[in-house]
């Protein structure tokens, strides 16, 4: 059976419960409004970060409306961040679609943004749980602080995965991170079992992030973005800074420099994604998702109540690894 089918499973009926909430958030009778909330529904992927809250939530107890509402707000709070990272970043795709801002302009991709976002809060606000809101809250503040430190980061000439990985904390393994403690909050799970619940999300989030920055080394029209992308806006990730910190190489290290600065070239773009897949930097991202892998299932070995839910969780994990896009 493939990983959606085994990871979907045990919420099957929860999964579809929530989907139908999540449209519902985002229906609207505005014209313009109504259009661009359908532009957005239109693209909704797989649902990973609310089937991740809903299996942390089983495995703890069980899913209830709260577990719902949760899975609502933080879906909703990150897909308003995604429309607003998409303004910051100029970016014309998300997920093989035009962006909000291409389709429509700026202004109403972050007023409708603002919109969803406030959606996000309404939703949280009607689990009357006071930890959950403050979660959903503080993974907001995050999210911003990760963006700025990023936007912070291109200034600097430091070749650091220290850096790299403190950035990743605040964006993409934060959302993870916040899934799982929110989806143990709402079955009421001990204050232990959300701190090990939390840092399997920060682990599962981290995973998430290297796999998305190996497809930036690779042409893939289904992944959404052309090869050299990240470069192109001014992101080094880790499989180019594993190269640039292990071959001493100056000219790679200038056009590393270009990339921060904003002047590089699409040319020099792809000379510098050769010399990454060149010198190990991808294997070496790779090896970094199987440690990540290796703390994740410690966390499911030791965690798990049941076997469908380990099965569920496992399968969840090596999709992060294995995906295409």
């Amino acid at each position: 059976m493939e990983h959606l089918s085994l990871i979907k499973r045990p919420i099957e009926g929860d999964l579809r419960e929530f989907i139908s909430l999540f449209n519902d958030s985002l229906s609207h009778t505005d014209g313009l409004l109504s259009s661009v909330l359908d532009h957005i529904k239109s693209r909704g992927g797989k649902r990973m970060r609310p089937i991740l809250i809903l299996l942390i939530a089983k495995n703890y107890g069980s899913v209830s409306s709260v577990t719902l509402h949760s899975a609502v707000g933080l879906e909703l709070l990150h897909t308003a961040s995604l429309v607003h990272d998409d303004v910051v970043d100029e970016s014309k795709e998300r997920r093989g679609q035009a962006s909000v801002n291409a389709e429509y302009n700026n202004k109403v991709a972050v007023l409708v943004g603002d919109y969803v976002l406030s959606t996000a809060l309404l939703n949280v606000s009607l689990t009357n749980n006071q930890r959950i809101i403050q979660s959903l809250a503080e993974l907001g503040r995050t999210l911003s602080n990760g963006e700025i430190l990023q936007l912070s980061n291109i200034q600097n000439t430091n070749f650091s995965e220290e850096v790299y990985y403190e950035v990743i904390k605040m964006k993409t393994a934060a959302l993870f991170e916040a899934c799982c403690e929110i989806g143990a909050m709402s079955a009421n799970a001990t204050d232990e079992e959300l701190e090990k619940a939390r840092l399997f999300g920060q682990n599962l989030g981290i995973i998430f992030q290297i796999r998305d920055d190996i497809f930036d080394y690779y042409d893939s029209t289904e992944i959404g973005k052309p090869t050299g992308n990240d470069m192109a806006e001014g992101k080094l990730t880790l499989p180019v800074l594993y190269a640039l910190n292990t071959v001493d190489n100056p000219e790679m290290k200038e056009i590393a420099i270009k990339v921060k600065n904003g002047s590089v070239s699409q040319e020099e773009i792809s000379r510098l994604v050769d010399f990454t897949k060149n010198n190990g930097g991808i294997e070496y991202a790779e090896r970094k998702m199987l440690e990540l892998r290796q703390k994740c299932m410690e966390f499911i070995d030791s965690e798990s109540v049941s076997e469908e839910i380990r099965t569920s969780l496992t399968a969840y994990i090596d999709y992060v690894i294995q995906r295409n896009k």
